[in-house]
């Protein structure tokens, strides 16, 4: 998963004053003994006794840290496989469980200076100031004498009225734009989501669209505040990328894709007589046109390519009365495999990340196949490859084994909560759809309250396997225990989410404790299964809220739920 920032902070000030999300009038705190008598507590974190075993037993370094397409694959998917087996689940393919997944391995072996040739003459030195690559599944490419083209946000978002391309013809060009969206610049409600991103302020939606203009190349200018991240988690990580193999091999993408730095965009800038902050008031103004640069640019990349086969784990309860329905939940089993430079310690386990959520999702397969039979029908669906970019649970929302437009909704579970029973909930991207009115109504029975994360302007929203879907129309919940420690209180809790970024997030040392306390995770299980068993005993099809960016995807498929 990407790192959950949110986290790290204080949660209670982002209680939100919604109907129905705001902190319950009569909430006190929990009972600080550990033998507290209350229902909730008693009820609600006991709800399967084998979890420690699953997240234990995957964690393990037996498991090799669960990398796709190595032999900790070939034994994370047959334990999977196994216990879906064992508890009974359908399978999807004969006596199979798996869908097998396409990806390709793109190593960027030599990638040349990007060549800026115009009213800025420089050679832009790779990763110090620009970072380039190729989403196409070629040996290599090459860009040559490109013009650049300011273009504001790169948006086009017809919900919101907003088009930077409007006019424009960029095809065999290289675009230039600004980071996240217009919201965040201005931190006006009223436009975009304000401070919370949407979909038009990510990265991965950014080089899409300027694929679909026609742009050979794109580049994104690169700010910390606006990217929620520094330059040197751009440009100086692996380079190696991994992808989906699509039948044309990638080739609708743009040549290049990429990012420049604040400093480097400045002085393209200035070469035109302008800077960055006149740039960005234009691009705000509502009157923008895209600016010429009077630069081209030039870059080559040189690739290595391995194709691999990796697996999607799904077994499913047919429903009673509406088969074709389906409610899904889903966490991705792969982390990220071997350190063979580090002898000592050479296993990425992912205890917490992720090994905990697909324990979790063990686990309440197991205890829905003890419950009456559902009238709508229920996945269970592991994903590969999300520490790749979200791409097995990209490649199911291109595949789907249940058509999408009757996937009633879908229950994401990405790092749980491992540091015992909370007071709050945390939903991401509250406000984003109906489904978390069913949450926070669980919730409150709890004796619990809801937030929202408090860095929304971050985009977690767009940053984990539930994604995949929401592009795609499918309303989601992606939620989980806050800070709010029952007996030991939010500052408590804060510091131990704090201390797992700091030493364990995508490291050797995210291994498991025998002083996990799984209360928490089985308390939000409790949650997750109450929200999945109403909507699998009724006919409510939730929706995304008016002025999403999903909702008009999720409007087209309508007739197909009548």
């Amino acid at each position: 998963m990407k790192p959950l920032h949110w986290f790290s902070g204080t949660l209670a000030a982002s209680c939100l004053a919604l109907t129905g999300c705001s902190q319950p009038e009569q909430h006190t705190a929990v009972e600080t003994e550990a033998d507290s008598s209350l229902a909730w507590y008693q009820r609600d974190t006991e709800m399967n006794p084998r979890l420690a075993e699953y997240i234990k037993t995957l964690s393990s370094d037996e498991f090799q840290g669960r990398a796709p397409a190595t032999a900790g694959e070939t034994k994370t998917v047959a334990y999977l496989e196994d216990h879906f087996r064992r508890i009974g689940l359908k399978p999807i393919d004969g006596d199979s469980y798996k869908q097998p997944v396409s990806l390709v391995q793109i190593d960027p072996v030599q990638v040349s200076g990007m060549a800026l040739n115009g009213a800025l003459e420089t050679t832009l030195t790779y990763r110090d100031d620009v970072m380039a690559w190729t989403t196409r599944v070629v040996d290599g490419v090459e860009l040559k004498d490109s013009e650049m083209v300011f273009v504001g946000y790169g948006i086009v978002a017809p919900e919101y009225d907003w088009n930077d391309y409007e006019g424009l013809d960029v095809t065999g060009k290289t675009v230039v734009m600004l980071v996240n969206d217009p919201g965040y610049a201005t931190q006006n409600p009223e436009l975009f989501n304000g401070n919370a991103m949407t979909y038009y302020g990510r990265w991965t939606y950014k080089f899409e669209e300027a694929a679909r203009q026609g742009a050979a190349a794109a580049l994104i200018i690169h700010e910390t505040e606006p990217a929620s991240y520094g330059w040197g988690v751009v440009a100086h990580g692996s380079p190696i990328k991994f992808d989906l193999i699509s039948d044309n091999k990638n080739m609708d993408r743009s040549k290049i894709e990429g990012w420049i730095t604040a400093e480097t965009a400045g002085r393209l800038f200035a070469a035109n007589d302008t800077d960055i902050e006149t740039l960005r008031a234009q691009a705000l103004s509502g009157a923008f046109k895209p600016v010429p640069l009077n630069t081209t640019a030039s870059v080559s990349v040189k690739n290595n390519l391995r194709e691999l086969v990796s697996s999607n784990v799904i077994g499913y309860i047919e429903g009673s009365k509406y088969p074709d329905e389906t409610i899904i939940y889903m966490a991705h089993w792969d982390h990220l495999g071997m350190d063979f430079s580090n002898p000592s310690n050479p296993v990425f386990n992912g205890a917490q990340d992720n090994a905990s959520g697909t324990g979790a999702v063990m686990a309440l397969a197991e205890y829905f196949v003890q419950q009456p039979q559902p009238e709508r029908s229920i996945a269970f669906i592991l994903v590969t490859a999300e520490e790749r970019g979200l791409l097995g649970s990209a490649w199911y929302a291109e595949h789907p084994v249940f058509p999408l437009e009757k996937t009633v909704a879908a229950i994401n579970m990405d790092v749980m909560n491992v540091y015992g029973p909370m007071e709050d909930m945390v939903i991401v991207g509250l406000g984003n759809t109906d489904v978390e009115e069913i949450l926070v109504k669980y919730t409150k029975q709890q004796g619990r309250y809801a937030v929202a994360e408090p860095n929304p302007e971050a985009g977690i929203a767009y940053r984990s396997d539930h994604f995949s879907l929401s592009k795609k129309g499918v309303p989601i919940l992606y939620a989980s225990g806050g800070n709010d420690h029952y007996q030991h209180g939010a500052e408590w809790g804060a510091a131990q989410r704090a201390e797992f970024n700091r030493c364990c997030y995508h490291k050797v040392t995210d291994q498991w404790r025998d002083d996990f306390d799984l209360r928490g995770t089985q308390q939000d299980m409790f949650l997750y299964f109450r929200v999945g068993n109403e909507l699998a005993n009724s006919r409510h099809w939730p929706n995304w809220y008016p002025g999403n960016e999903f909702r008009a995807i999720r409007d087209a498929s309508a007739d197909a739920r009548q």
